[in-house]
């Protein structure tokens, strides 16, 4: 029976490189995918890319590629990634840029588009408002619909041998490569499932293999310092074994693919996506050997026809400082600290839209005191506000800073930034009105 081997290259966009690049080295893959956009990633690139078009790519794109495309071109290892974020074609290039320095030429690289539906988006409601998209007015700076695996099925299906996306569903990126390799019919609901619930487990890297799950004196993981990413050696039939590579740190048993089979999962039996409806309430994990968790048991039903759609849009700036208070009464001094702040910008008015005052170390996380515990050690204060324009946002930074010698005794070690917000709302937008296109290049295609 044919059996395809999937590897996870990465969980998120500050994910660690060296276990990919273990992975591109001695995984015998047949894929390799880096899964490295979120809502708040796809945000900073639209962002990035207001600021100068060419970027908008994910900001490691470069440092991956170098590291993986020579292991990945020798092995035969293909690659599908969402690290072109807001800007996939300027992702593409920068890829095809990095294998022509690498002496790659032939590598055949392709970007997929079709998420961006700024221009369309106007009409529909968003979920946290209640109110059009349109009525953000100029504040309105990007949507990114959460496509499925056609575009990047069609991409490979065409020879890609590095397929950069932006805003598909996370799962998609692992499912398309095995829709693409087995041949699985698009109503194969099944089948579609169960790919979709390997995409779910390996999606978040080292989370699967320990690296979430470590829980010192609870959940003991051996080797963590050097923990592997996971792979799947998946058949046609959809049933999958989830591993990781010997000699790695880390561990994969059923207990951790359980936790991340429960990560982010509103309705097992419902988890909603572009291409199925996964039905995970039957799924079954048996550890079949060390490091060995055999997955079955997956359904899908047909698709709703819809997709999500990341909206983004400016909702004002940040103005934050942090200050830290050690020793007796730190928590009383950082109290104190708070009120002179709030006191102090009380003339800001409606300038300053909210704020937030944190003891790190007493109230940040809890958000209140637990009985019971004594006094921390020492305290850091984070205070940060939403406001209107940047002017006020960078005073709260500055008065913060003041606190070194305004403000109780003892302060120190003073950070602070400015920045604009860029906020992400939702709604859903008919799946016919998001086409996907492909554009292919090759390395040494220097008119492509």
């Amino acid at each position: 029976m044919k059996v395809v081997r999937i590897g996870a290259g990465a969980g998120f966009q500050g994910d660690r490189i060296a276990p990919a690049v273990d992975l591109a080295e001695r995984g015998e893959l047949d894929f390799l995918v880096f899964e490295c956009l979120a809502e708040r990633t796809i945000a900073l690139a639209q962002q990035a890319r207001l600021l100068d078009p060419a970027r908008g790519y994910d900001p490691l794109l470069e440092r991956r590629m170098r590291a993986v495309l020579p292991l990945c071109a020798k092995a035969g290892t293909r690659i599908v990634t969402n690290m072109g974020a807001a800007n996939p074609h300027a992702g593409a290039e920068r890829v095809r840029a990095v294998a022509r320095a690498l002496g790659l030429t032939g590598l055949r690289i392709a970007a997929v588009l079709g998420d961006d539906v700024l221009d369309r988006i106007g009409g529909h409601v968003l979920d946290e408002t209640g109110a059009p998209a349109s009525a953000l007015g100029d504040r309105l700076v990007s949507a990114n619909a959460y496509i499925g695996v056609s575009g990047i099925v069609e991409a490979l299906d065409r020879g890609a041998d590095v397929v950069i996306c932006g805003r598909a569903s996370d799962p998609a990126l692992f499912l398309a490569p095995l829709v693409h390799s087995f041949g699985w019919a698009m109503d194969d609901w099944t089948r579609l499932g169960q790919g979709t619930l390997v995409g779910h487990l390996l999606e978040c890297s080292a989370q699967i293999t320990g690296g979430y799950f470590a829980d010192p004196g609870v959940k003991h993981v051996p080797g963590l310092a050097h923990v592997g990413f996971p792979l799947a050696e998946v058949s046609d039939d959809g049933n999958a074994v989830v591993t990781k590579l010997p000699g790695t740190g880390g561990m994969v048993t059923r207990a951790t693919c359980t936790e991340q089979l429960l990560y982010e999962i509103h309705d097992p039996a419902n988890y909603l996506q572009p291409d199925v409806i996964a039905d995970f309430s039957g799924v079954t994990l048996d550890e079949i050997g060390s490091d060995r968790v055999l997955i079955s048991g997956a359904k899908g039903a047909p698709a709703s026809g819809k997709f999500k759609v990341s909206v983004g849009y400016r909702d004002g700036w940040v103005g934050e400082g942090q200050i830290s208070y050690a020793g007796a009464n730190c928590v009383a001094r950082g109290h104190l600290a708070v009120e002179l702040l709030r006191e102090r910008l009380a003339d800001a008015g409606d300038g300053i839209l909210e704020d937030r005052a944190d003891l790190i170390g007493c109230n940040s996380v809890a958000s209140r005191r637990v009985s019971g515990v004594c006094e921390p050690a020492e305290i850091r204060l984070r205070y940060a506000t939403r406001c209107r324009d940047s002017e006020t946002a960078q005073r709260v930074a500055e008065e913060v800073e003041s606190l070194y010698l305004n403000g109780p005794a003892g302060g120190g070690g003073v950070t602070r930034s400015v920045r604009e917000i860029i906020a992400i709302a939702s709604t859903l937008i008919p799946a016919a009105e998001v086409p996907t296109m492909v554009e292919l290049m090759e390395a040494q295609d220097e008119t492509a």
